[in-house]
């Protein structure tokens, strides 16, 4: 079977077990995200260790899934389209500071466990030599060889992954604290080390470039600090779903399927420069200034580009026999808010990818499979977007010295002569009417809502019923209907405000108002307009309140 994999989060910014990483929020955004298999991340924690056996019980080997009573709740919050399930790998990012050939070495690794019984033997000897329960990754005075024996001497079929391995502060083959090939930072036991991680900034063709990496399978992740992050990339396998499997596709190539990546230039070292002095630098210009900041005169930090280009012995371009293939996309959220002219964190942004999960399925669908054309009828301009994306039509902003770079698909200009060409139900701007009247509204969870005076529009959107046996052709899916003229069918007679309630796409609706403002008028108003659209009566349930009644 072929599935996406992402293999590296942890909390660097959130206490282990909080309530916006707990392990099923984490399976809630991977399911949403179209991914099959997320790395736990952190089992290193003590507490983080018993919220993963509290939660997850064994799936197929070397697997775990959510505990039954669990997923339950987590499938009620996701459309039907994006209930496939979802599987878990003991995973953990380890941070070893060190001093090697006197200078200091830091160097990031992804660690991977069959069973709770190795990770538990794992923890107590690492345990021994750092403190295991402060946030974020373990920081270890340890020898990447060291670890990396633990690693393999902890469980029959545990593994090593070095992480985003050009990274310049944190990385085994970084500009500052890095070295010069694998084989140096783990000597003896590096026939054990088959894959790498690439990271944000690089993607396999700047890889190719170095033939030193050739025996070395290139993977991608994430690297999510919060469950939202999850799927930034991902490994795409070809393989049973199966721990060991997995295992064997990243140590052969056989069942490797290909990557999803970053736009490399998005990743926030992508080029040289210096942050506090804004100044960001190709490795040309790198080189003209003596690698010094015109600014400061402090050196500038070597982003990966340079790196790679400093080792590289091939030309940019080169292509290995074994290479696996690669795609370059842009998250979701990035191009609804860029489409939107808003943060790409922001409530609208998440209501509105709401609504296309939905409709369409999971986010890495969209991006990838999902024909334009149907996309094209939803927004012309979210489709224009998917298809600039597809065909690596990108304006690049490089990253630099920790800021993350920015990958449009339009220039401003573009953006406000289209939008005009939108469909209202995906880019209408938040209306300003008086309390009493219906108004759009967003969720605390992001998704879209339209009510009478606040609607919140949450939950799991029902599976598309069989249309009714009329002879006529089925009607058109709810979420690409287009608003219907005063006069017009079941919402003829209601205002704007009352038929973008009335009309919302399918899904839990909840309309609060206050008295005379023609809440039953536009509650059974929807149910007619329902039932037109293929809905069997019996699938509607509406209930209504009143004061006396309450």
């Amino acid at each position: 079977m072929r599935f996406f994999a992402d293999l590296h989060i942890h909390s660097k910014y959130s206490r282990a077990c909080s309530r916006d990483c707990d392990l099923e929020n984490l399976a809630w955004w991977a399911r949403r995200k179209g991914l099959h298999l997320v790395g736990t991340g952190d089992f290193t924690h003590p507490r983080w260790f018993e919220h993963l056996q509290d939660t997850l019980e064994p799936a197929e080997p070397g697997l775990f899934r959510i505990r039954p009573d669990l997923d339950r709740d987590i499938l009620r919050r996701l459309p039907a389209s994006c209930s496939s399930p979802v599987r878990f790998q003991l995973s953990v990012e380890i941070s070893t500071i060190y001093k090697a050939g006197e200078l200091t070495r830091k160097v990031h690794h992804l660690v991977y466990m069959p069973d709770f019984a190795a990770a538990e033997e794992f923890n107590r000897r690492l345990g021994r030599i750092g403190n295991l329960g402060s946030d974020g990754r373990p920081i270890l005075g340890l020898d990447s060889r060291d670890l990396l024996e633990i690693a393999l001497e902890s469980g029959d079929g545990a593994y090593l992954v070095p992480a985003h391995v050009w990274t310049p502060w944190f990385a085994v083959l970084g500009s500052k604290s890095g070295f010069d090939s694998v084989d140096e930072c783990y000597r003896d036991l590096a026939p054990h080390v088959f894959a790498l991680e690439t990271g944000l900034s690089s993607d396999p063709a700047m890889n190719w470039t170095v033939s030193g990496l050739d025996r070395f399978q290139l993977v991608s992740n994430s690297d999510a600090h919060s469950p939202p992050m999850l799927g930034r990339e991902a490994t795409v396998f070809d393989t049973e779903l199966d721990y060991y499997a997995v295992r064997r596709a990243m140590e052969t190539g056989d069942g490797l399927a290909g990557t999803v990546e970053f736009f490399p230039d998005e990743g926030k070292y992508h080029l040289d420069g210096h942050r506090k002095c804004g100044v960001r630098w190709t490795p040309e210009q790198t080189r003209e200034h003596g690698g010094r900041c015109g600014a400061c005169g402090r050196p500038v930090t070597v982003g990966v580009s340079n790196r790679v280009a400093q080792l590289a012995d091939r030309p940019a371009g080169y292509r290995p026999a074994t290479a696996t293939p690669f795609r370059s996309l842009v998250p979701l959220p990035e191009i609804m808010g860029e489409l939107l002219g808003v943060g790409p964190k922001s409530k609208r942004v998440l209501g509105e990818i709401a609504e296309l999960t939905g409709l369409y399925g999971p986010e890495l669908a969209i991006l990838d499979e999902v024909p334009v054309d149907e996309l094209s009828a939803r927004s012309t301009l979210l489709g224009e977007a998917i298809a600039r994306l597809r065909r690596g039509e990108v304006i690049r902003d490089g990253g630099y010295d920790g800021e993350y770079g920015v990958i449009r698909l339009f220039e401003p200009g573009e953006l406000r002569r289209d939008r005009e060409r939108l469909t209202p139900a995906l880019f209408d701007a938040e209306p300003t009417a008086a309390p009493t009247r219906a108004r759009t509204a967003t969720g605390p969870d992001g998704a879209r809502a339209a009510a009478t005076e606040v609607t919140a529009h949450r939950g799991r959107e029902l599976p598309p019923p069989p249309p009714p046996d009329t002879g006529s052709p089925p009607a058109a899916p709810t979420g690409t209907a287009r608003a219907a003229e005063p006069g017009e069918g079941p919402l003829g007679g209601l205002d704007p405000d009352q038929r973008r309630a009335a009309g919302a796409p399918a899904g839990p609706l909840l309309i609060v108002a206050g008295p005379g403002t023609g809440k039953t008028r536009t509650l059974t108003r929807r149910i007619a307009h329902l039932c037109a659209r293929g809905v069997p009566p019996e699938r509607v349930l509406a209930i209504t309140f009143t004061r006396r009644a309450a």
